[in-house]
Formats: structure tokens, C-alpha cells, sequence
């Protein structure tokens, strides 16, 4: 199993300080885009609109996407149109395929993502627009940045850190419950998917085999269908015992590693032929 969405999220943008917030954002094509460029450092970001908001736009990155496979003779499949209508399970099973490929060829070292696309159209403002809790975020490091200069005089900043302490581990807290409950909810799905898949395949066994049985008794009876019509143009030809017995020995025959079930007990013989 790969990657959880909560990890893959967090990796994102410890990656490319884009600042996702769900799986389904991946769809707009930026974040490959950069995954990419982090291994090679060739990726035309010019060409990348970072503020995609149409699919026609997402599909248009998904294509620098494309090109950048073939350069490199990437052998994978990209299901842009699929990506592009940005579903979580697409987009999840595509990113992990990503993630791997990331951990086997990352060169390694720093990678300035904000650098990176810096020219891009929309390069700086797409952190913004991706998740509002990046412009959260920046509007609570202004508001700290004001309180700290506010605070600065000595009657104030003795009563400062009780409150800023009490704000702290009420936000972890809130992080850690947060990021226990998406595990065990990628948990359950995980076990949900496995569950369903063992279904259909024994539903897939199953209709194969009433199949195949189907086909092994209509077998049978054209057999007999086609000797009887042969002996309705023969009368005579053979006695009536030879007759039953040749359409017995149709009846009871079996295929090259058929076995006849043991008999049941308490059920007579004759009833359950």
C-alpha cells in the first residue's frame, strides 16, 4: 500500500510550497509538473499556468506533463482526461505512482520551488489560490508580527505567554486528532477496496465455472440430440439396449480431470440423479 493521502499531502508541500489541502488539486497538473522539474530541473514552467482554474487549462499542463515523459522515456501512462475532472481516486493512485518514481530518481539536495516558477504566469500568486489555508497562514504571521510589536513594551509582555502557551497545544492537539482521524479513515477505505477486489474475483471464478458447466452439459445433449436424428434415419440399425446405451455412455461422460462428487448422505441415490 502507498503513500496516505495526509503523508503525500504533506510531502507536496514541504516539495513545492504550493500549499495543498485535498488530493483532488493535483488534477490541475502543477503539482507534477514541479515533481518533476524537482528530479530534472527542465520542466518549461513558463508553459505551466499556475493559476489554472478550467479543466481546458489543467489539460494544457497535463500536456508539458507529457512532453517531459517522452523526453526522459518515462514508460507511464498519464490519464489526462481522467486527472484532469480532479477525482480523489484517480488523482490519488496517479500521485502515488509519483511519489515513487520521485524516491527513486530525486537527485537530492535543496530544490527552490518558489525560485523555480518564479516567472511563471501566476507562479507567485498560486500559493494563494491552490488553499486558503495558505493565505491563513500568512495572514496569521502578519497578525503575530503586529501583537509582537505591540507587546514589545515590559507592562504587556509579562501576561504574553500564558495565552500564546494555551493557543499552542490547543492547535496541535487539534493537528494530531485531525491527522489520526484521515488515517484511520484511509485505513478503513484501504480495507474496504481489498474486501471488494477478493469479492470480484470469486465472482469472476464463480460465473467461469457455471459457464464452463453450462457449456459441458449442452455438450451432452446436442450429442445425444445428433445420435438420435442418425437413428431416426437408420431404423434398425441398432437394437434398442445398443441405443440406450450409447446415449448412457454420452450421459456419463467427463471431462479430462473431472471428479464425481461424493454422494450425500441421507439422500438416496436414485433421487438426487
Amino acid at each position: 500500500m502507498g503513500e496516505s493521502r495526509t503523508e503525500l499531502i504533506a510531502w507536496i508541500n514541504d516539495l513545492s510550497q504550493l500549499g495543498l489541502t485535498k488530493i483532488e488539486q493535483c488534477g490541475t497538473g502543477i503539482i507534477h509538473c514541479v515533481i518533476m522539474d524537482s528530479i530534472y530541473r527542465d520542466v518549461p514552467l513558463k508553459k505551466v499556468k499556475f493559476n489554472a482554474k478550467h479543466e481546458y487549462e489543467y489539460i494544457a499542463n497535463f500536456k508539458v506533463l507529457q512532453a517531459i515523459f517522452d523526453k526522459h522515456k518515462i514508460d507511464q501512462h498519464i490519464p489526462i482526461e481522467r486527472l484532469a475532472k480532479c477525482k480523489m481516486q484517480d488523482n490519488l493512485e496517479f500521485l502515488q505512482w509519483m511519489k515513487k518514481y520521485w524516491d527513486q530518481f530525486y537527485p537530492g539536495g535543496a530544490y527552490d520551488a518558489l525560485a523555480r516558477r518564479a516567472s511563471s504566469p501566476g507562479g507567485a500568486a498560486s500559493v494563494s489560490n491552490m488553499s486558503r489555508s495558505t493565505a491563513s497562514k500568512g495572514s496569521a504571521n502578519s497578525i503575530a508580527t503586529g501583537m509582537k510589536k505591540t507587546l514589545s513594551t515590559p507592562s504587556v509582555a509579562a501576561a504574553a505567554p500564558a495565552p500564546k502557551r494555551a493557543v499552542s497545544r490547543g492547535g496541535t492537539a487539534a493537528t494530531g486528532t485531525a491527522a489520526r482521524r484521515n488515517q484511520e479513515l484511509e485505513e478503513e477505505y484501504q480495507r474496504n477496496m481489498a474486501e471488494m477486489t477478493q469479492q470480484t474475483v470469486e465472482l469472476k471464478l464463480t460465473v467461469e465455472q457455471v459457464e464452463k458447466e453450462r457449456e459441458f452439459y449442452f455438450t451432452k445433449l446436442r450429442a445425444i440430440e445428433v445420435f438420435v436424428q442418425e437413428q431416426m434415419e437408420n431404423v434398425g440399425a441398432m437394437g434398442v439396449g445398443d441405443v440406450l446405451e450409447h446415449i448412457q455412455a454420452i450421459m456419463y461422460q467427463v471431462e479430462e480431470g473431472f471428479e464425481i462428487p461424493d454422494p450425500v448422505e441421507g439422500v438416496d441415490e436414485e433421487e438426487t440423479y
